[in-house]
């Protein structure tokens, strides 16, 4: 078990042209000034305090994971302000193509900006990316906004099997990551149309004859384990592409291990009492489990799956992100780390 519209309320204005509305100090470690400015949770909400928030309770509630307990005040004091400032690179992205566009001679249409979302397992990143992809559209000038998860890049469970994988579902090497890089290259090519493989969380397997299309949006949303993975030299030696190469903006969701672990756990003894009852799941044999086998279950795929993923994957990636939400043990983001231009 290692893979994890319109609404009501006002609409966001349009952006003014500064990033954020004061100077903030440079943060230091031990060997000078870093490439990072960091903020805590009160500085952070404070930059999108004059942006209404368009998401009523009951959306919110419908757009969080199973384990994550986001609610309104969470939403506004860390996800607004984020969409606030992606709207904003949005924006200078789309002023960057005008310029090159005229400096080019041509009259090139713009492509979607491209938002990579990573992190572990239970640690709220599919929430992070359903909650931006809603605040995004409602801004003005990008109501088309789309989201698609690298799940669906998967493997086959048959494929995975085949080649003794199965074990390491969720690893980099589980992923068909040449048809990945092919769907991301494209949408960045402004094809009018790419289309993804769709993955059933139920049957934990992807479905053969279901697809996800993706017609030119704003905006993309990618979200997945190992979005933020570094280049690996190719069959013949020669240097690749990384997935992230692509992305425009990329958000990392942290936390503390320990914290995430027992998330997981906390998650696998609430699935085991709702989708793991469908006699169709991948993971029905798990319903029947008491109390205690369940939370020995949970920790023994924690740590023989989830938790070296994590660790020899995932985690190392964090500093390649442009800005890393960093949550509590209760789940509420602390502080936010975002890499100066």
């Amino acid at each position: 078990m290692a893979v994890d519209g319109a609404g009501e309320g006002q609409v966001l204005s349009s952006p003014t042209a500064e990033l954020f509305d004061r100077r903030r100090s440079p943060v230091f470690n031990g060997s000078g000034i870093t490439p990072f400015v960091e903020l805590d949770r009160a500085e952070w909400a404070s930059l999108a305090e004059s942006a209404p928030l368009p998401l009523s309770a009951s959306e919110v509630t419908r757009l969080r994971g199973l384990g994550d307990p986001i609610d309104l005040d969470e939403v506004e004091t860390v996800y607004l302000p984020l969409s606030r400032l992606l709207n904003m690179y949005v924006g200078g992205i789309g002023a960057l193509h005008q310029v090159t566009s005229a400096f080019l001679g041509e009259r090139s249409e713009r492509t979607p900006f491209v938002i990579g979302v990573g992190g572990s397992v239970a640690v709220g990143k599919s929430t992070t990316a359903r909650v931006l992809r809603e605040l995004l559209a409602r801004w003005p000038d990008t109501p088309r906004v789309e989201l698609v998860t690298t799940d669906g890049f998967l493997y086959p469970n048959a494929v995975l099997e085949e080649r003794n994988l199965m074990s390491r579902k969720g690893f980099p090497e589980s992923y068909d990551r040449r048809a990945l890089l092919r769907f991301v290259a494209e949408v960045k090519s402004g094809a009018e149309e790419v289309r993804a493989p769709r993955y059933d969380h139920v049957t934990y397997d992807i479905l053969p004859y279901d697809e996800i299309v993706v017609r030119r949006p704003d905006v993309l949303i990618i979200e997945g384990l190992n979005v933020l993975q570094p280049a690996h030299l190719d069959e013949e030696g020669r240097s690749a592409l990384a997935l992230s190469d692509f992305f425009d903006f990329s958000v990392y969701v942290d936390a503390q291990p320990d914290d995430v672990r027992r998330w997981y756990i906390d998650r696998f003894k609430r699935l085991r009492e709702t989708s793991f009852t469908d006699p169709d799941s991948y993971f029905h044999r798990y319903a029947a489990l008491t109390d205690e086998q369940a939370a020995t279950m949970a920790k023994d795929i924690w740590s023989s799956i989830n938790e070296p993923n994590l660790v020899e994957n995932i985690l190392p990636t964090r500093g390649r992100a442009t800005l890393v939400l960093t949550k509590g043990p209760d789940h509420a983001v602390t502080r936010i780390r975002l890499r100066k231009l």
